[in-house]
């Protein structure tokens, strides 16, 4: 049978997510619409056989919210070769948007078995640990910036490499109020944020994907990590060396840029 437009389309992202090659941007009615976009994310994700180690909440500061006219942000698939451990080094390109600095969540496999939704009030039961994470933001296409939250979800949610710091046992602490700073002293780069810039904070941003997940009937059957969204917003690289990133009360984490 002949392939529609979008089998092709999906086909030749998928092979340049799979193949780390940067390809033609897609037709914009695949992107433009973040309804449309989500439907092209899933179709692309569903072709591709690798274990998902988690999910991302991407579009969380709630000033571009409003600025590209969307309701509320998205998720996307996390695999587990898009996961480095802290100070590992990620080779970027002319489509990378920038760097990020996040809190993300480890949370029981027992989550897709539990009933009802989740609230802040019971979240808590289903997280495990908590850590620092750096993510490299960027596309698989010859395109640079951001005209919609679709540019970003029909690209993979944008997700190049995300760098794990140390995972420590979650606790309940004021996450919403964190200072945080990511930093390279090879380029004189010092940018400060917090915690409450990510969709009033990163548990309620962790809140958004799980409930999204149960709407979806996604299931993976282990303990995945949740990334909740950018504390600094995207940061551009303006320079490789290495990037530290600190959030209060969690720690550290590092991404070497070459």
């Amino acid at each position: 049978m002949r392939k529609t437009l979008i089998e092709k389309t999906a086909d030749n992202l998928v092979n340049a997510f799979l193949k780390n090659k940067i390809i033609t941007p897609i037709p914009r009615k695949f992107s433009k619409k973040l309804i449309e976009a989500e439907k092209f994310r899933k179709l692309c994700e569903s072709k591709i056989k690798l274990p998902i180690i988690g999910f991302k909440a991407a579009g969380t500061g709630i000033p571009l919210i409003k600025k590209l006219n969307e309701k509320e942000p998205f998720y996307a698939s996390v695999y587990k070769k898009n996961i480095l451990k802290s100070g590992k080094k990620v080779k970027i390109n002319k489509s990378t948007l920038g760097i990020e600095l996040e809190v993300c969540y480890q949370v029981k496999k027992t989550f897709f078995t539990s009933k009802g939704l989740v609230t802040m009030k019971n979240i808590s039961r289903h997280i495990l640990n908590m850590a620092t994470c750096i993510e490299v933001v960027g596309y698989r296409q010859r395109k640079k910036g951001i005209t919609s939250f679709g540019d970003l979800c029909s690209d993979f949610g944008a997700n190049v490499k995300f760098l794990l710091g140390n995972k420590k046992k979650y606790k309940k602490i004021n996450i919403g109020n964190l200072r945080t700073n990511i930093s390279n002293k090879k380029i004189n780069l010092n940018v400060d944020g917090n915690t409450n810039s990510v969709y009033i904070n990163p548990l309620n941003s962790l809140r958004f994907v799980l409930n999204k997940l149960k709407k979806d009937k996604i299931n993976i059957d282990k303990n995945f990590w949740v990334f909740t969204g950018s504390t600094v917003g995207v940061v551009p690289i303006k320079g490789k060396g290495i990037y530290k990133g600190y959030i209060e009360k969690l720690g550290s984490v590092k991404a070497i840029i070459n």
